[in-house]
């Protein structure tokens, strides 16, 4: 059974370029928007601080929030684990889209005597989601694990009530994985869930499950390592059960051939020829306006976390961005 990636990096050094640029710099950048980057965010808000003297204040409010808000000229920036949709795209009047972090929402669990060994399909997931499958001593549940002693406890699904890229993610996979799901609920930052209980931000879901005997969760890995969650292992295309483990998220995105324009990347359900890809993994976007008061503040904060601030996200089960990703996010920073 292997455990959530907790391979700590730290993060020294950097562009003596951004340094020399940056020294006298001052000023102070907001954003708001994701939860599952926010940790990560945080890392480098502080260290960028450090360097430069400039503050970036962020608020965790969910990437539906966040693209609102940077839409209406509200913050500086904002941040979505889903890229931006046309209508979104349309109503940000000129904003460019910039994955700047990779990594994964996971599926935490409480249910007690099981420990850290439950795998899961992702059609069972998704009955689980729709309420057909609602006890974990499940047929379904028990043929997936064999030598697990599964209670007869009412399930109960979490999930999250405000536009969260999460939701993004965990529904674009169900649909994926379920017709049943696809034809009834879709995908998208916020849909209509069938039954279950809902709770604001990565930090409410993750008390919620905390506090619910016989519940799961789909929640952003990051959080799933701080609170010491267990995360279910689910079955990929290559029909491996995998943990969202560092080298299982780069896996998945190691499927990236190429970068379309916009820059919208898709890697939940990969080929089964990411064999060992976790099937939930995601980029995570910056979306700042062009011609922005603040360009050239946004221009080097962005920079930063594209290269030195990378090395924060081991840590916290963020991957480091493909260089073809790379290369187009860094491309994309002069658009600001």
């Amino acid at each position: 059974m292997l455990p959530l990636a907790l391979a700590a990096v730290a993060a020294t050094g950097g562009s003596a370029a951004l340094a020399s640029s940056a020294s006298a710099a001052t000023g102070t950048l907001n954003g708001a928007g994701s939860t599952l980057v926010a940790p990560l965010e945080q890392e480098w808000a502080s260290a960028f601080q450090t360097r430069t003297g400039i503050t970036v204040n962020y608020q965790a409010v969910g990437s539906g929030t966040g693209i609102t808000d940077v839409s209406q000229r509200l913050v500086d920036f904002g941040a979505s684990d889903a890229p931006l949709t046309p209508t979104q795209a349309a109503g940000c009047h000129s904003c460019v889209q910039i994955p700047w972090a990779l990594s994964a929402t996971g599926v935490g669990y409480n249910v007690p005597g099981v420990g850290n060994r439950l795998r899961l399909n992702g059609p069972t997931l998704a009955k689980i989601y729709l309420g057909q499958i609602t006890t974990w001593n499940n047929s379904a549940i028990q043929k997936l694990n064999p030598g697990v002693r599964l209670p007869n406890l009412k399930i109960t699904p979490i999930y999250r009530s405000d536009g969260s890229g999460d939701t993004y993610a965990f529904t674009n996979y169900l649909s994926d994985v379920s017709g049943t799901w696809r034809s009834k609920v879709n995908f998208a930052t916020s849909v209509q869930f069938p039954t279950g209980v809902g709770q604001k931000g990565n930090s409410g879901v993750t008390a919620a499950l905390q506090s619910t005997s016989g519940g799961i969760a789909y929640i952003a890995v990051s959080y799933l390592i701080a609170h010491k969650i267990p995360a279910v292992a689910i079955q990929n295309q290559a029909g491996k059960f995998e943990y969202p483990n560092l080298a299982n998220i780069e896996n998945a995105a190691q499927t990236v051939k190429q970068v379309p324009a916009g820059n919208a990347l898709h890697i939940v359900d990969p080929p089964k020829s990411a064999k060992i890809a976790y099937p939930i993994s995601t980029f995570t976007y910056v979306i700042a306006p062009q011609g922005a008061k603040q360009a050239g503040l946004l221009r080097q904060f962005i920079n930063y976390d594209l290269t030195t601030g990378q090395h924060f996200g081991a840590s916290l089960d963020f991957a480091p961005i493909p260089k073809i990703v790379l290369k187009a996010a860094k491309s994309a920073v002069g658009g600001i």
